[in-house]
């Protein structure tokens, strides 16, 4: 009779040890998640290839926008390499994923040059860009803002903007935003979670 208790309180000690690692712990976001996500707002913009596009063409896919510009020193660099490296982290998975970038200098970032810079960080990113009141439109839209700036001879004018990420899912929902610096590692879980 011992030994059956014995063994009862063993039970239960091992399957309080054993249990909380078969449960899954809920995944803690890198971003914002937004609490009431609502339709990301649509668009119609020209792609790098010189199609229009809508926010709508990339429907089934989780995206990832961010506004940026060709000429940009660093912030861009740094944001789009961290994207190149969670569609690595992604795998397969990454058909499922569409990374565009909303050009905030539309007049030096046409739909060839943004193809070349597009490309450099991965061949499937795509670039976007229109009229200055198209580009406008969309930027207000997200809550984004931009704004040349005097730049030196060599770089010529610089443009402040805004460096987030807005993650929206398959079905077109605005869900989260990702903050400048968030690590390929960290964006690769969060659209894991989307997915």
């Amino acid at each position: 009779m011992a030994a059956v208790g014995a063994a009862a309180v063993f039970g239960v000690v091992v399957g309080l040890f054993v249990v909380p690692l078969l449960v899954d712990e809920p995944h803690e976001f890198a971003g914002t998640v937004l609490s009431n996500p609502q339709p990301a707002p649509e668009f119609i913009l020209t792609a790098d290839t010189g199609d229009r596009v809508s926010l709508e063409s990339y429907r089934g896919q989780v995206v990832l926008m961010y506004f940026g510009y060709t000429f940009c020193p660093d912030i861009c660099p740094a944001s789009l390499a961290e994207l190149a490296k969670a569609a690595d982290q992604l795998g397969e998975r990454a058909n499922e994923v569409q990374v565009v970038m909303v050009s905030v200098d539309p007049a030096r970032d046409t739909p060839e040059a943004l193809n070349e810079y597009m490309d450099y960080f991965d061949p499937g990113f795509v670039g976007l860009t229109g009229s200055e009141s198209e580009i406008a439109a969309v930027a207000d839209a997200y809550g984004v803002f931009y704004e040349a700036q005097e730049g030196t001879a060599a770089t010529g004018y610089l443009v402040d903007h805004l460096a987030s990420v807005f993650v929206i899912d398959k079905d077109g929902d605005w869900v989260e935003i990702l903050s400048y610096g968030t690590s390929g590692e960290q964006i690769a879980a969060d659209v894991r979670e989307w997915l």
